[in-house]
């Protein structure tokens, strides 16, 4: 039998989720019909999904009254067939929070979400995961039970904020390499805006362009992330 080039099914769908800036957030509404809306989103350092969203809203109206949700992630924009794209859907319950580390990874990939971010009838939610079901292109159809990163997050989430801003400061040009020689970007004024155990937010145009930077392998500290991150410039250098 021969090895699959696939990452496990956990992993793939992480990737999408961390990757993607809105989602679509499916509610059941007070007559029991399910109502879809579209959201941003932003993940938490083991992924959990993170929303901002108002008591105005539809969907925050059903979600107080029945917590159960699903996100839909969907990584087929640009697929002349968008059926052999990756998607992934997660359920779970949405959970107010008011973890400031929430907040800070949410404002870093939203920063136009600071306007309103304390208005009054705001508030942030945080999906406390279930399940996952994902589909990455014909034949991989994979249910998800253990679909969050479940190791220790606390020192690289303590350091996250010193290495975004040594790395945009002190090595802002190497933040354009991983942008445009890795990920294939075009030139612009990147900068990163988070970085977690599997990989770095980068971001140019104010938020209208983002990009994903995924490590080839996790990283436990700021330390292994500085290891990773110094890997990958070498590489960008020699692409």
């Amino acid at each position: 039998m021969t090895e699959s080039k696939h990452p496990p099914p956990a992993i793939t769908a992480r990737r999408l989720m961390r990757a993607c800036a809105t989602a679509t957030l499916a509610t059941v509404n007070n007559s029991g019909w399910p109502y879809g809306s579209l959201v941003l989103v932003a993940a938490d350092h083991d992924a959990s999904p993170i929303l901002l969203i108002s008591t105005l809203a539809e969907h925050t109206k059903n979600l107080l009254a029945e917590s159960r949700a699903s996100l839909l992630f969907d990584g087929t924009a640009g697929l002349a067939e968008p059926l052999t794209g990756a998607r992934v859907t997660v359920l779970g319950r949405a959970e107010r929070t008011a973890d400031p580390q929430a907040r800070a990874r949410f404002l870093a990939r939203h920063p136009g979400a600071a306007m309103y971010a304390d208005f009054g009838d705001f508030a942030f939610y945080r999906l406390a995961v279930e399940r996952g079901h994902l589909v990455a292109g014909f034949g991989r159809i994979h249910w998800i039970d253990d679909l969050l990163w479940t190791a220790d997050t606390a020192a690289l989430a303590a350091a996250e904020a010193d290495v975004v801003a040594h790395m945009n400061a002190d090595h802002a040009e190497a933040v354009k390499l991983y942008a445009t020689k890795l990920l294939g970007q075009a030139d612009g004024a990147w900068r990163l805006t988070g970085c977690d155990a599997e990989g770095c937010d980068l971001m140019a145009d104010g938020g209208a362009r983002r990009a994903r930077l995924d490590f080839d392998k996790p990283v436990a500290d700021a330390e292994g992330a500085r290891v990773e991150l110094v890997r990958l410039v070498k590489r960008a250098r020699t692409a």
